[in-house]
């Protein structure tokens, strides 16, 4: 006769739970060898001021005489290598290529963007301590100090990384990190438009926008993919053109012959040594450019990225942020007033500088150019009227003017 329900069992574990324990401890024994190891590979490279490289990580793990096995021993040479000299336990995450951004937002919250949405990620910590440790690491390895006296800090660090971090108590939940991830593949403009960030006839208007040297500016949200246009509407210009680009962090990587960078330093500790964007674009100017190009905009540099396109070198570009196009004209008036530029000094100069404004947005369907219009001096100041109108699907009252400085025929687009 059976007996009731759970008798015969034990008070001890089931074998499925023995089972789960065993793979707990396995993982957590495999952590404590892993940060035994690493201490190991640690001690042994910093006892020599050679260069960490990964030939070098692998010998110090060979060194250590731990019975790891081919596979076990590259793995655990490219995860220390990561941890003495890349991204830590985020370096995975890179592999993809689609992947642009890295967002921590706590030890067991980690996001990425590969482009369409920002989708969180199983990667954990093992604690704030480690997530603050990489963090300091990451800006002492691009020439800052992260602490309580400097508890906000953007660097640019080799292999493409640009890191902002942020500390407690500025920061509520802990560490914050936000890693942005150049890639040194620039896409063509066939490229960009089989991704969908702009259709067939859209493409040909940008195209007509840099052989007739017009200038512009890219505006959109953090991550649209303003930088990524820029950077490919560059590389549409005459190889016998120079280009000076001037920029905050270098970002831009266009594929032209003549391309000439200069990037802002930050003071030291000290306060000497800065090296601002308006000092930059006085250098530029004794360059002998073809274009001038400020990568971005966020503040009180828009006096610089006006004042350089108001030297008389037509087809400049730069980036904004805005949320529309027609956003625009009261973004520079708000930058510029950081400037100390009045409103009507901000609509002199711009709609002296400027000629279209190029609107790239994040969809459901990923990027697009949403709007290109026309940047000018209305009667209540400056305007930015819609040239072509994604969204809409139809061209916008300035597409007629637009065409003609195109050379286009306005019957060419619907």
């Amino acid at each position: 006769m059976k007996g009731p329900p759970g008798a015969g069992r034990t008070s001890g574990p089931s074998v499925g739970e023995r089972r789960r324990a065993g793979r707990g401890q396995d993982v957590r024994n495999r952590r404590a060898v892993d940060a035994g190891l690493l201490e190991s590979v640690r001690e042994t490279m910093m006892a020599d001021a050679g260069a960490v490289t990964p030939s070098r990580v692998a010998a110090a793990v060979q060194a250590t005489g731990k019975l790891l096995g081919t596979a076990g021993s590259l793995a655990a040479a490219e995860r220390i290598s990561a941890e003495l000299n890349g991204l830590g336990p985020l370096q995975e995450l890179t592999r993809d290529p689609a992947t642009t951004d890295i967002f921590v937002n706590a030890p067991d919250s980690v996001w990425v963007d590969r482009g369409q949405g920002i989708e969180r990620t199983p990667l954990v910590f093992d604690g704030e301590a480690q997530l603050r440790a990489l963090a300091c690491r990451l800006v002492a390895a691009g020439g800052r100090r992260l602490d309580d006296g400097s508890p906000c800090v953007d660097v640019r660090l080799a292999g493409g990384y640009r890191v902002h971090a942020v500390l407690p108590p500025v920061s509520t939940a802990g560490t914050l990190l936000s890693i942005r991830i150049r890639r040194e593949k620039v896409f063509t403009m066939s490229e960009l438009g089989a991704a969908g960030l702009f259709g067939p006839r859209l493409q040909i208007v940008l195209e007509k926008i840099v052989e007739h040297r017009l200038s512009f500016l890219i505006s959109g949200a953090t991550g649209s993919g303003k930088t990524t246009l820029l950077s490919t509407l560059l590389g549409l210009c005459s190889p016998e053109e120079r280009l000076v680009l001037i920029e905050d962090a270098s970002e831009l990587n266009p594929v032209h012959p003549h391309v000439v960078s200069l990037e802002s330093r930050h003071g030291n500790l000290e306060g000497g040594g800065e090296v601002d964007l308006g000092e930059l674009v006085r250098q530029a100017l004794r360059m002998r450019p073809d274009r001038l190009v400020v990568g971005e905009c966020r503040g009180a540099e828009v006096r610089e990225l006006l004042t350089a396109m108001n030297t008389g070198h037509s087809g400049g570009g730069g980036t904004i942020h805005a949320n529309t196009a027609t956003a625009v004209p009261a973004r520079l008036t708000a930058l510029g007033a950081l400037a100390g530029l009045g409103p009507d000094a901000v609509r002199l100069q711009a709609s002296s500088a400027l000629d279209v404004v190029i609107h790239v947005e994040r969809t459901p369907r990923g990027r697009e150019v949403a709007c290109v219009g026309i940047i000018g001096d209305g009667p209540d100041g400056l305007i930015v009227v819609p040239g072509l109108q994604m969204a809409a699907g139809v061209p916008g009252p300035a597409w007629p003017a637009l065409a003609a400085r195109l050379g286009l025929d306005p019957a060419d687009l619907p």
